[in-house]
């Protein structure tokens, strides 16, 4: 049996009821109101892009500050550290300090994650982050000019202006993966432009001659190419006698030098690509070369971690040995030494010869 509520509860009901209506029409009002006025407002200007900084030396502040105050650590402190994956290493003879790129994170972690350190001779930090102070994202993408830096190996200094074999993509598998040759200003650290080369799968190391035009090595498929200034890009040399060609220097005749990590030799191309001479490396597995004024070389062994020296017309000698992932190192001609990057122990070896 169903009992019906008294008459007074039915008329407290509707009473609520319409309470309730007059509550949500208000409401709906109350917002219609409010979006009709703020479509009315200008839509504020977006935030100017900031000025493009490059970090200070050890010190504080880190990042420049709007009114230039800085000061430097207490003399008696020294600071090591600041390298992370380091494939590569060039000497500023301008501020005789030693420029190395920090690969960061691969682009499969986060894009844009590299950055630039300064070292001064003894090992010590200069500068932690030059180039790259800010973090990957909202910081370097506001910048003006944008900070773009990916996973930079060779490096090369000409003519005032550092040079990066950088790519662009990868970060997944449907994102190729396209090499970049990244400049900058080295005296502002300003990004000045960038050439892609999608044909090309991915710049190791890289030489760059007075006019600029680069040499980078492609390790797997063989191959060395030239980009000239404007762009332009095709294969210098392919095929034996290179043997997973890696490091590229430049004689002073202005020969371009590879050395293979497949086998110890040392080959020296024209600039028309014709082979002029095989020289052959104490060891096989070789990464890094640097060529001095008198025609010596050096070479290191990324596999087999020893150093050769070569003198013109000498076999190579064995100089230094059992240096974890000897990779492309470089000269530091101020304090009369070579720098090898230890890729992933995220260290430099130092070796004095002179």
């Amino acid at each position: 049996m169903v009992i019906d509520p008294p008459a007074s509860q039915l008329v407290k009901q509707q009473v609520i009821m319409t309470q309730v209506q007059k509550k949500t029409a208000i409401l709906s009002l109350l917002i219609v109101a409010a979006t009709a006025a703020r479509a009315q407002q200008p839509t504020p200007p977006p935030a100017p892009p900031r000025p493009y900084t490059v970090g200070n030396p050890v010190g504080l502040p880190v990042i420049p500050s709007a009114d230039g105050r800085f000061r430097p650590i207490s003399p008696n402190v020294k600071v090591y550290g600041s390298v992370y994956s380091a494939e590569s290493c060039s000497y500023d003879s301008d501020r005789g300090l030693i420029v190395v790129p920090n690969r960061g994170v691969p682009q499969t972690v986060r894009a844009n994650d590299a950055w630039i350190t300064f070292l001064n001779h003894d090992g010590s930090v200069h500068t932690a982050r030059w180039i790259g102070v800010q973090p990957a994202g909202g910081q370097r993408d506001s910048l003006s000019p944008p900070l773009v830096l990916n996973e930079p190996f060779g490096s090369d200094i000409v003519n005032g202006v550092l040079y990066l074999a950088d790519r662009d993509g990868d970060t997944g598998p449907n994102d190729p993966l396209v090499s970049v040759i990244r400049r900058f200003d080295l005296k502002t650290g300003s990004p000045m432009d960038a050439i892609r080369v999608p044909e090309a799968s991915w710049f190791n190391d890289i030489a760059v001659t007075r006019d600029g035009t680069v040499y980078g090595s492609i390790t797997g498929a063989g191959q060395v190419w030239r980009v000239l200034p404007n762009g332009q890009a095709a294969i210098f040399v392919h095929g034996e006698p290179l043997n997973r060609p890696n490091g590229v220097a430049l004689d002073r005749e202005g020969n371009i030098v590879v050395v293979n990590m497949g086998n110890p030799a040392v080959l020296t191309f024209s600039r028309e690509g014709s082979l002029v001479r095989t020289e052959q490396a104490a060891q096989a597995g070789s990464d890094g070369i640097v060529i001095m004024d008198d025609g010596t070389k050096y070479v290191s062994s990324v596999v087999l971690g020893g150093v050769s020296r070569i003198r013109p017309g000498q076999a190579a000698e064995l100089i230094a040995e059992n240096i974890p992932s000897a990779a492309s190192m470089c000269h530091d001609a101020g304090a009369g030494q070579l720098v090898i990057p230890m890729n992933a122990n995220n260290a430099l070896a130092f070796i004095k010869i002179r």
